[in-house]
């Protein structure tokens, strides 16, 4: 490929690629796309005059044959009839059709084989073609993971240390006040609970002594 040629390439491909709002290399792959399309195209068109030239020769030497055979019908019929100038024209003209008929057939394979090439050509651009394709995908894929992973270090590399550890700083230190307002109220218990908490623990002079009397009557008894 020229420097013309590779500059008009890479020109095509930036073009193309705020069409496609693709990246660079997606781009490049498109524009090797395009272009392989365009020349699929020709080469169908160029086979399809091809074989038009290939029927065309094809019939030609169909014809001829045609021609061949009725001389030839003709010369014997004139024999027949003794006709010794008609058979020699008619032999005359088959002679001369079977030389032209040599030349298209020598023709009608040159022109079988320009065929083929065309299409052994035009199979090996499908092929390439499809192959591209295949790669286009994988190739999308490995520039969208790239694209994301680079996505996600930048905004890793976006979060400053400091920054974070003096977040972590500010909730610890609205955790810490959160327990210290729980202890608080449980200093405040209200003084109606206070006096039910002081009533549930006082023990009365009475309930004191008869404690102690069970207490001396269950010992004078084991000492019996």
């Amino acid at each position: 490929m020229g420097i013309f040629k590779r500059i008009k390439t890479i020109a095509k491909a930036d073009i193309n690629s705020l069409l496609d709002k693709v990246e660079d290399p997606i781009a490049m792959l498109n524009e090797y796309s395009r272009e392989m399309e365009q020349e699929m195209v020709k080469a169908q068109k160029a086979l399809s005059r091809q074989i038009f030239v290939e029927n065309k020769q094809a019939a030609l030497i169909h014809d001829t044959k045609n021609v061949i055979d009725k001389r030839t019908r003709q010369a014997k019929l004139a024999l027949q009839h003794e006709e010794e100038h008609m058979a020699k024209l008619a032999v005359q003209e088959k002679l001369n059709y079977e030389k032209q008929l040599y030349v298209f057939q020598q023709q009608y394979e040159a022109i079988q084989g320009q065929t083929q090439m065309l299409k052994d050509k035009l199979q090996e651009l499908q092929e390439i073609y499809s192959e591209l394709q295949h790669k286009k995908v994988l190739l999308a894929s490995r520039v969208n993971v790239a694209q994301s992973i680079k996505q996600i270090q930048n905004a890793t590399a976006s979060f400053q240390t400091d920054t974070i550890a003096r977040g972590v700083v500010r909730a610890e230190e609205q955790i810490m006040l959160m327990e210290a307002e729980v202890q608080a109220g449980n200093q405040f218990i209200s003084p109606i609970a206070q006096h039910d908490a002081y009533y549930r623990n006082y023990v009365n002079e009475e309930e004191l002594n008869s404690e102690l009397e069970k207490l001396r009557i269950e010992k004078e008894s084991k000492v019996k």
